[in-house]
């Protein structure tokens, strides 16, 4: 039986989607370190890898994610993030076979240039660092339950939408605060927005993109005057 020529195309679509993004996926989501080639690394919870350095404020930040104690992530150092410190991606090697056998990297800077003023691991605060491998976390969280047509999806509107980068970015807080981490992404936060060498510009974009302080305020608000109703209601 022959197949009309239009519903070939139809039923290539998706595969000709993932052709044109596997080159994308495979430059952002899978790089190689170099710097941590070199570093200790501690495997945690039997499948987490985590670079001693970090180690303590890693293992902070994943206590407020116990769904994803099941899940493999591997925290690693990259030579080159461009325009962040820190990035949250799944690994290509398994993003086909099925969300329970996905695994992730969170890949750190340990330098970060924003305009023309330069950090490093060694000048980010204890909290600060916490609140920021938090907010990763919880790319991961959304990650987790998208299928990897959605990945994929989600990874070609991320670079080609603003709107789209705003939505992402605030769901990754969202996640965090519902978590408990509100302290932690305030810190964060905080940490950019009133850093005095950096220009008004940039820290409108955080702004923009991020939730502010007072947001993150208002939702650890809203979800302690549901947690206090909830323990009512039950007593």
């Amino acid at each position: 039986m022959d197949v009309p020529k239009n519903h070939i195309v139809i039923l290539k679509r998706p595969l000709y989607l993932i052709l044109i993004m596997i080159p994308l996926l495979a430059g952002n989501w899978s790089c190689a370190a170099k710097k941590d080639m070199e570093e200790k690394k501690i495997v945690y919870q039997k499948n987490k890898i985590i670079p001693e350095s970090i180690l303590n404020e890693a293992k902070i930040a994943l206590s407020y994610y116990p769904e994803l104690e099941d899940v493999e992530i591997e925290f690693k150092f990259k030579e080159d993030i461009k325009k962040s410190f820190m990035q949250a991606q799944p690994k290509v090697s398994n993003l086909f076979k099925g969300r329970k056998h996905r695994s992730y990297y969170v890949f750190m800077s340990s330098k970060f240039a924003i305009e023309k003023e330069e950090f490093s691991m060694a000048d980010v605060p204890p909290e600060v660092l916490i609140g920021w491998l938090g907010h990763e976390l919880g790319h991961i969280m959304d990650y987790r339950d998208k299928s990897a047509m959605g990945l994929v999806i989600f990874g070609l509107r991320y670079i080609t939408s603003a709107n789209y980068i705003k939505q992402a970015e605030r769901a990754a807080d969202t996640f965090a605060v519902k978590g408990g981490m509100g302290e932690y992404i305030l810190a964060t936060k905080n940490f950019i927005l009133n850093h005095s060498h950096l220009s008004d510009s940039y820290k409108a974009r955080i702004a923009r993109l991020y939730l502010s302080p007072d947001e993150i305020l208002v939702l650890v608000n809203k979800l302690e005057a549901d947690l206090e109703e909830a323990e009512r209601e039950g007593g």
